[in-house]
């Protein structure tokens, strides 16, 4: 029987990591370079990949590499995946971080409900959900040969429960129709690829809970009294689930929606 130390072990692991310039990002990509794996860090802009690579080279010198993509274009979707390929000489575990959120600047997103516009909508659900089927199809050649094939998605509280708009009244912040759907279908996403891609590839999704951006002090204080953990997560408090998800320690889990929210969701 293999120990704790080997299961967890991800050196020699390559991993494609979407989202990779953000916070969360960040705390994925720590997770899996100080594990041993080497990571593609993908995102929108060039300087935000490059600048987050240079920091995660601070924890091991060539243990990541920029690989900037826009995921709304298909073909540089699937590029971005064979690249990744090239460039690491396989591919172990593929995690979609990158998403439309709350605070995502787009006309028509985050804004009363009446005010969201089907472009805005469209938009989020090429970043958030068609993204991932793409990343999920281009990638499942190289995942099947390594012998320990995962796939994360990342998924959120609003895509297991309905948002409530009162934490939102006197804030400027907003809550889109888009993001819940497009986080539900994520976790759907999850369980269809977990079975369709098995036994050589492992699919499962992370929900997360709120996390702590500064937000407004009276949208903390509603947050944290429902919250059965009494604060808002930090990015922290993910690296537990990426840890389990992308090693061996989850060798025999699939299709399963790791919640790591605080209790938000077990009222």
């Amino acid at each position: 029987m293999r120990s704790i130390a080997k299961m967890i072990d991800l050196s020699h692991s390559r991993a494609l990591l979407t989202g990779g310039a953000g916070y969360i990002g960040l705390a994925v990509a720590e997770t899996l370079i100080e594990l041993g794996a080497t990571v593609a860090i993908a995102d929108l802009n060039t300087q935000a990949c490059e600048a987050r690579v240079a920091t995660l080279e601070k924890i091991r010198s060539d243990s990541a590499v920029a690989m900037p993509c826009d995921l709304t274009d298909e073909a540089a979707t699937r590029q971005l995946v064979d690249e990744s390929v090239r460039v690491l000489g396989g591919l172990d575990v593929l995690i979609h971080c990158a998403a439309y959120v709350g605070t995502t600047q787009v006309p028509g997103w985050a804004v009363p409900f009446q005010q969201q516009t089907v472009q805005a909508w469209d938009l989020a659900m090429r970043v958030n959900l068609t993204s991932a089927f793409v990343l999920a199809q281009a990638a499942e050649e190289a995942l099947a040969a390594s012998g320990h094939g995962s796939i994360i998605l990342f998924s959120s509280i609003y895509g297991v429960a309905g948002p409530d708009m009162r934490l939102y009244a006197e804030t400027d912040m907003g809550n889109a129709a888009g993001y819940g759907a497009s986080k539900g279908g994520l976790i759907q996403l999850t369980r269809w690829l977990a079975t369709s891609l098995a036994p050589k590839i492992r699919v499962n999704s992370i929900t997360a809970g709120g996390v702590w951006r500064n937000q407004p002090e009276v949208f903390q204080e509603r947050y944290v009294e429902r919250t059965p953990l009494g604060r808002m997560a930090i990015e922290e408090d993910l690296k537990g689930a990426i840890a389990y998800l992308s090693s061996d320690l989850s060798a025999y889990v699939t299709g399963h929606n790791l919640v790591v929210d605080g209790g938000w969701t077990a009222w």
